[in-house]
């Protein structure tokens, strides 16, 4: 039995393109697809589109977690996430392990000729949202023995957005989360590692739901659909390539100029989203202090009760590889507390 993607008993989350309720496109790490359901089998149907990396989307069926490697070839393929379950009922979640580097065009799930799809219970009312790069999307998280370690060669395999410490932090404040993070993005274009040689910034990214330069057309967002109580703003890791202007030189013209995109950036958000908290923050990975100086001096700037500067207790210093499931423990550990600090009320 097929069960199509407008099917109202399934639960989606995350920045999708429902442009064509029956072929969603989901792009950001963290998306995901739920459902409830009845039978002994399932299947999903999908079709990738692929930038770079080996592409796998993680799942849990029954509260155990799972992935499968997805085609590259662009192709309508049937998955199996699941045979010979127990008679009963079962969960499942759905989820994007990585970020663009990869799209994927969902078509439905089939399971059992008879089977029911059942109503899941509904999501949190609490929403938060996620600006930022690898490190916030999970990439290389599951490379465990590499803590505190550049990262091992690998092509994507270790990348799982569920150990990023953004839905770690999400699922603590038992929050939705819009993980509208990439890999490599910088604030400005032609900084960065992103979408190389023609570098892709947030300025350029930030109010999109297809961006990625490999993968077709770019489609704006609807801020509407969706209104975060919490904004993490975690840029400015990667704004150090090619030159650290920054750290060579914290009154130069090229760093006053950063500064300035970075206020209008956080001003914009402030205007987009009006009752938002806005936490700025970099994280763990190393970088140079001025940068955290500098996000600061614009939080100084800026002059709002509803904007903070955050550091980790390890900010800027932690690891020169990508953070690792026990470090974004810890990351979420610390940022989890600090929102929680400002109040229940900012959820209202």
């Amino acid at each position: 039995m097929i069960i199509k993607p407008d099917n109202e008993m399934l639960s989606y989350s995350g920045r999708i393109d429902f442009d064509d309720r029956l072929a969603p496109v989901l792009v950001y790490a963290c998306s995901s697809i739920g459902m409830k359901f009845t039978g002994t089998s399932l299947k999903a149907v999908i079709v990738n589109h692929r930038s770079c990396w080996t592409n796998e989307l993680g799942y849990f069926i029954d509260g155990e977690q799972k992935r499968f490697t997805l085609s590259s070839d662009e192709e309508k393929k049937t998955y199996t996430l699941a045979e010979n379950l127990p008679e009963g009922t079962h969960e499942l979640l759905l989820f994007k392990r990585m970020d663009s580097c990869h799209t994927f065009t969902f078509y439905g799930f089939e399971i059992d000729d008879g089977a029911k799809v059942l109503a899941l219970p509904e999501k949190p009312k609490r929403k938060m949202e996620f600006f930022g790069d690898s490190v916030s999307c999970g990439e290389v998280s599951e490379a465990v023995e590499y803590a505190g370690k550049p990262d091992p060669e690998h092509d994507g395999q270790y990348s799982n957005s569920w150990y990023s410490y953004a839905w770690m932090t999400a699922r603590k404040l038992n929050a939705q989360i819009h993980d509208t993070s990439q890999g490599g993005i910088s604030l400005l274009d032609d900084t960065g590692w992103f979408a190389a040689p023609h570098y892709k910034g947030v300025e350029s990214c930030y109010d999109k739901i297809e961006y990625h330069p490999d993968l077709g057309p770019t489609k704006q967002w609807d801020f509407s659909q969706y209104i975060p109580n919490v904004v993490v703003v975690a840029i400015g890791q990667n704004d150090n390539h090619p030159v650290d202007y920054m750290a060579e030189d914290y009154d130069s013209e090229k760093s006053e100029n950063w500064r300035k995109h970075y206020q209008a950036f956080i001003e914009k958000l402030m205007e987009l989203y009006p009752k938002a908290q806005i936490i700025l923050a970099t994280t763990i990975l190393c970088h140079d202090k001025n940068w955290d100086r500098s996000i600061d001096e614009v939080c100084t700037r800026i002059g709002s009760s509803r904007v903070h500067h955050f550091l980790y207790t390890k900010n800027g210093s932690g690891t020169p590889g990508h953070i690792r499931i026990p470090e974004a423990e810890q990351m979420s550990d610390e940022l989890a507390a600090y929102i929680t600090s400002l109040g229940d009320e900012i959820w209202e």
